[in-house]
């Protein structure tokens, strides 16, 4: 079965993980996003990540308590 991706669009990329996670409303702060991606709760790509900055270009996907986004530009 194919899990449903939403598109959050980013004014422009590179973006920091931990701050996709917010923008995304994955997580309530930094903090939260800090705990989350260390504790190994956070995939990118299919790929378990720990490193908060890592950053994130268009159509990455972000996984996280089984939902996933994927990075998109931002329309004008």
């Amino acid at each position: 079965m194919q899990r449903e991706i939403t598109d959050v669009p980013v004014v422009r990329t590179p973006i920091r993980l931990g701050q996709f996670l917010k923008l995304a409303n994955l997580v309530q702060d930094g903090v939260e996003a800090k705990i989350r991606i260390q504790h190994g709760e956070v995939q990118v790509n299919g790929v378990q990540e720990t490193r908060r900055g890592r950053q994130l270009g268009i159509d990455d996907v972000i996984e996280m308590n089984g939902l996933a986004c994927r990075v998109i530009v931002q329309q004008e």
